[in-house]
């Protein structure tokens, strides 16, 4: 019988490295969409497009 993680895989924090797909500036947040994909914000890009992403579904952290 075989099992299935039930856990999700850890992530690995935002650095000084991460930009904002936006802006470049500096990255405060992650979006992970339900397709899979993963897009990165700062502050500013991320409360303009905060009600979208929950629209949609994605996964905030």
């Amino acid at each position: 019988m075989s099992q299935i993680a039930t856990t999700a895989p850890a992530r690995k924090p935002l650095t000084a490295a991460d930009r904002c797909d936006r802006c470049s500036a500096a990255a405060k947040v992650r979006a992970t969409l339900p397709t899979g994909g993963e897009l990165l914000f700062c502050l500013h890009h991320y409360n303009d497009h905060e009600a979208r992403l929950v629209e949609i579904g994605a996964v905030v952290d």
